[in-house]
């Protein structure tokens, strides 16, 4: 099988904790983000899920802050010493589980399929994320 490429435009998002109301009931908080991401990977469904075990190389590009960048004429390009990096919030555990739990089960059947991960947040002018699901 070939591998899945997938291309989620827009800003990373980190899956937030359940919660529940004051009268106990419990919800996700994330569930109107599921909706928003799965409308965009939904053309990249297999038409079974993998039944194997799988490999997720995932890139979260994220966008540059303003202090990023120099001032006056030269606004637009970089200061000398920005880190290639993103190393604020959000976690890079919470912006996985998210779409670990939108590939599933339409992509593979469980959670448990997975088994390597290769993750990394970098800075980037056009704010994504790229999920490559590799079949072991």
């Amino acid at each position: 099988m070939d591998n899945i490429n997938i291309t989620i435009k827009g800003k990373p998002i980190a899956l937030k904790r359940h919660r529940s109301t004051r009268r106990g009931i419990m919800y996700d908080p994330s569930s109107k983000d599921k909706f928003i991401i799965w409308n965009q990977i939904k053309k990249y469904k297999p038409r079974n899920p993998i039944k194997s075990p799988v490999t997720l190389f995932v890139t979260f590009y994220m966008p540059r802050p303003k202090k990023h960048y120099r001032t006056g004429k030269f606004k637009h390009l970089l200061k000398d010493d920005v880190p290639e990096y993103h190393t604020n919030t959000p976690d890079l555990s919470n912006l996985i589980k998210l779409y670990e739990d939108i590939l599933q089960p339409s992509f593979y059947l469980d959670d448990s399929q997975i088994c390597r991960i290769q993750a990394e947040k970098v800075y980037s002018k056009q704010p994504r994320t790229e999920i490559i699901i590799e079949e072991i």
